[in-house]
């Protein structure tokens, strides 16, 4: 199995699956002859190129475009389909501008900071602006693109680059150490059910060629979240020699973890949600009509939808 990853915390639960062999371990409890590989790249784009060229088995990816993966390829096996979650990230909106505390606060100057344009953190302010402004697209144009580690220097040294970032951990907790941040929306009071931050997909091909490859790498997630819910400081350990850091401390990624922990997991959360939003705005002309068309059948009793 070819796993293809990326940078970040949320990629926790592939680096202890890689160091402790827990893909492997699963896979031999199913009676399964299974090797796992890591390969490293860089964004969403070649992921993606990578699963459709067939260098790399499994991909992750954020709810909108698996769900843009899923409707490209229906009807071919070239389809994409969730085979394990991995986690739900909280992400935060925040703000060094005293007299920002909710969204409709934000003025016409204000600049907010994500990773990139096609986030889960752009779909979310879009969800939110939906309701506050009844105009999705209200704050689009007010959106930057900018790696996580420079919003937060800029959002921190106010240099007015942006006033808003809207984080994810270990970033918006960096932020917070600083008294002029703060927090004004998170994804739990725009989604309360919760949505999955990065899910693995793979081709339907793959998983009908391997009928248990979803069921061994969804166990196997699953054991590395509790590793991360039982055993933080040994989770963060894993973290930093997978990515050392020159700002991010061992105590702080374990307290980070500690508060997160329960985050990880193969469960699927927030496409019916997702799907529905993409739906009524034209980015998916035919939507699922549940959750369960887009996964694996190893993942329809530890999912919610």
């Amino acid at each position: 199995m070819r796993i293809g990853i990326g940078f970040g915390l949320a990629f926790l639960p592939l680096y202890i699956c890689e160091d402790l062999k827990l893909i492997e371990k699963q896979a031999r409890a199913l009676h399964l002859d299974m090797r796992a590989s890591y390969q490293r790249l860089l964004g969403a784009g070649p992921m993606q190129q990578a699963i459709a060229a067939g260098t790399i088995d499994v991909a992750p990816f954020g709810i909108a475009p698996l769900l843009a993966a899923w409707a490209k390829g229906k009807g071919t096996r070239q389809q994409i389909i969730a085979v394990s979650g991995l986690t739900t990230m909280p992400l935060t909106l925040l703000s060094n501008q005293p007299k920002v505390r909710s969204l409709g606060d934000l003025r016409a100057t204000d600049r907010i900071a994500m990773p990139s344009l096609s986030a889960p953190q752009m779909y979310l302010l879009e969800m939110a602006s939906e309701s506050v402004f009844h105009r999705y697209d209200r704050l689009r144009g007010q959106v930057v693109a900018m790696a996580p580690a420079d919003a937060v220097n800029a959002l921190i040294g106010g240099n007015d680059t942006i006033t808003a970032d809207f984080a994810s951990p270990p970033f918006t907790e960096l932020a917070l150490r600083d008294g002029k941040v703060h927090a004004v929306v998170a994804s739990s009071d725009i989604l309360q059910d919760g949505a999955s931050f990065l899910i693995l997909g793979a081709t339907r091909a793959a998983v009908e060629a391997h009928a248990q490859l979803a069921g061994a790498l969804d166990r196997a997630i699953d054991e590395a979240a509790a590793v991360i819910r039982k055993d933080p400081r040994r989770a963060a350990q894993i973290y930093l020699t997978h990515e050392p850091s020159a700002t991010l401390e061992l105590g702080m990624t374990e307290a980070v973890l500690k508060e997160i922990g329960g985050e990880f997991g193969s469960a699927v959360h927030g496409v019916d949600a997702f799907a529905d939003f993409m739906g009524r705005h034209v980015e998916l002309k035919n939507p699922p009509q549940s959750w369960k068309d887009i996964v694996a059948p190893a993942l329809l009793n530890s999912s919610s939808g």
